[in-house]
Formats: structure tokens, sequence, C-alpha cells
């Protein structure tokens, strides 16, 4: 099969894929928030911080994030698309942000904090899904759409927060906007020739990201089976800040391909 049947099978697979969520998710009735959710195995009281080890295991996102923006801005050293350098700066900034707007969420964990844990993984998963359309796909296309994934992102948060105020929640908005990326990424990825070399990075990426939502919903299982040390929410933290790491580490290996 040649690379250009390749490609129109990929884009096919996508609109497919991006059909079947949309009637999918319409279909169902309006998703709010489980308030379960905010009930954490792991809910220790350190130095008068309430779940203190989820609020400091979003220190490596901070970390990642800065370091992101060093290179991006102070040296040479990551092999990029120029003309997407303001969608690179979303994606580390959205991650350093992820470490103020989760930790605050994890000290008061409520609907009210939880929006602010969601806007900036909101920015930084549109930010890397127009990066990844401009080195798989088009430059135009991915910088044509920088802004309206990021604007649509950054709505789905704000829906859900004001149809919760409302007493009907609905989450079915965010649910795209965090999932579709995540269910396509892999099919451009196999589908799409990409500009660089060093694709691990990518696929390193969407493996922990799984494994943190895994980890995430044994919560309170992992932390038993630990002995009450660490717990599963914790570890998806650390495990999804790895992955970033793992893809910023491949911004610097990778090579431009002919």
């Amino acid at each position: 099969m040649s690379p250009i049947k390749n490609e129109k099978f990929g884009l096919l697979l996508t609109l497919l894929f991006a059909l079947a969520s949309i009637i999918g998710l319409a279909s169902l009735q309006p998703i709010s928030q489980d308030v379960s959710y905010h009930n954490f195995g792991d809910a220790r009281t350190l130095f008068a911080i309430q779940n203190f080890w989820n609020v400091l295991s979003n220190l490596p996102f901070l970390i990642v994030g800065l370091i992101g923006l060093h290179k991006l801005f102070n040296t040479d050293s990551l092999k990029l698309i120029p003309e997407m350098k303001l969608a690179y700066f979303f994606l580390f900034f959205g991650v350093a942000l992820v470490a103020f707007g989760s930790g605050y969420y994890h000290v008061t964990p409520d609907n009210q904090t939880l929006v602010w844990d969601r806007l900036p993984m909101t920015i930084a998963f549109m930010a890397l899904f127009s990066i990844i359309i401009a080195e798989f796909i088009s430059i135009r296309i991915g910088n044509k759409l920088l802004w309206p994934l990021l604007i649509a992102g950054i709505a789905s948060v704000f829906y859900w927060h004001i149809t919760e105020q409302q007493g009907a929640g609905d989450l079915r908005f965010y649910a795209f906007i965090q999932f579709f990326p995540m269910l396509v990424i892999p099919v451009i990825l196999i589908f799409f020739k990409s500009r660089f070399s060093h694709l691990n990075g990518y696929w390193v990426l969407i493996l922990c990201y799984f494994l943190a939502k895994v980890f995430e919903h044994f919560d309170e299982g992992i932390y038993q089976l630990l002995g009450l040390t660490i717990s599963g929410h914790s570890i998806k933290h650390m495990i999804a800040a790895l992955g970033l790491y793992v893809l910023l580490r491949a911004y610097q290996q990778r090579n431009e391909l002919n």
C-alpha cells in the first residue's frame, strides 16, 4: 500500500472515529460529574495540606513545563516547526499550569476547583493535537487549527461548569475534547508520514496517558496494595509527567526528514 493510500485511509479512519464519537456522545443523556470522583484513596494531611501527596505529585509537571519553555526560548536544542512555535509554547505552558491547577484542586477537591484542574490540561491537549497535525499532515492546517482547538478546549470546561451550576451537569463536550485526540493521534502516527525522526516520544506519551488512567481508576486499590504508602492517583501524575518528559527528550534528539 502506497503512502498516499495510507494517508487517505488514515484520514477516512479519523473521520469515522470523529463521526462515531459525536453520534455516540450525542445519543447519551447529559453526564454530570460524579461527586465520588473527589474522594481519593490517599487523603492524608501533612504540613496542613489536605491530600498532600496528590498535591506534591504535581511538581513534575511544573519541572517538565519549565524545562520545555526554557529550551523553547533560550536554546536551539529542540527540533521543532518554526511556524508552530506558539503551539509548542502552549503545550509547555499548559503542562506547567497543570501543576498549579491540579495542586489547587487537590487541596480542596470539589467541582469548583476541578475547573482549574481541567483548564490547563485542555490547553496542553489541544496544543499537542495541533502540533501533531502540523508535523504529520499539514503545517498550514495545524497552524490554522491551533486557536479553534484551544478555544474549543477551554469552552468545553466552562460549558461543563456552567451546566453543573445549573443543576444539570454535562461532561459530554469535555469528554470528546479530552479523549478524541488520544483516539485519533495513534491513527495519525501510523498512517501519516512525520517530518521528524524519533516517533517513540509520542508513543511513550500515549502509553503513559493510558497507564495514568488505569492508575487513576484503581486509586484506592493501589493505595491499599502498596501498604498505604502512595496512591494510584499520585502515581498517575508522575506517569503522565514522565511521558511528557520523554516527549521533550525526543524533541531534542530527533532530526528533520527529507
